[in-house]
This record gives C-alpha cells, sequence and structure tokens, in this order.
C-alpha cells in the first residue's frame, strides 16, 4: 500500500488537533481537549503504520512542514492573524525542502 495517502491523513488529523488546541482553553473545555488528544493519538499511530514503510527521516519532516503550512494557512485565512513576506518567504523554503527531501533526494523510497 502506498504509505503517502495515510501521511497526507495523519497531517489534516494533526492540524484538527492542533487548530482545536487554539480553542481548548487551557484544557479546560472539554470538547476541544477530547478533538486534541483524540487527534494526537490518532495522527502518531498513522505515522507509526507508515513508520514500516518509508524512512523516519523523511516521515517527520513531511508530516511536521504539512502541519506548519496547513496551519499558517488557517491562521491567516479563518483566524485573523497577520503573515509578513519574510513568513511567506519561510513557508516556501519549507515547501522546497519536503520536495527535495521527497522527490529529488535518494532518502525517498521512489
Amino acid at each position: 500500500m502506498n504509505p503517502y495517502p495515510l501521511l497526507g491523513l495523519a497531517i489534516v488529523i494533526e492540524v484538527v488537533a492542533t487548530t482545536a488546541l487554539q480553542y481548548s482553553a487551557g484544557f479546560t473545555n472539554p470538547v476541544p481537549t477530547t478533538v486534541v488528544v483524540v487527534g494526537y493519538l490518532a495522527s502518531f499511530y498513522l505515522l507509526s503504520l507508515i513508520l514500516s514503510q518509508l524512512p523516519i527521516g523523511l516521515v517527520y519532516a513531511t508530516w511536521s512542514a504539512g502541519a506548519i503550512v496547513l496551519i499558517a494557512a488557517i491562521g491567516t485565512v479563518f483566524l485573523g492573524q497577520r503573515i509578513d513576506p519574510a513568513g511567506v518567504v519561510g513557508i516556501g523554503l519549507i515547501v522546497a525542502g519536503v520536495y527535495l527531501l521527497n522527490v529529488v533526494s535518494d532518502v525517498s523510497v521512489h
């Protein structure tokens, strides 16, 4: 089975959990807190399955970078947070790095 769809799902679940963290009020709001805990557990479970097929460095770099980019977009579009030009360049470098690691580098299983 191709591990990349599972990796994409792990990223989306982690982003949902991180977004819920914004609303958990220091783990005092039960619904967002539950989403955080269940989301992180599910995301890490999927990562554990993916690691049987891909190297840990590749998986973690892709997972964390995907989450960074999506969370930055959510913050900008839905939460009214600003991103300056340097931040846009930084996010572009993250995307470029993940592309190089997954497509160009021999680290990835092609």
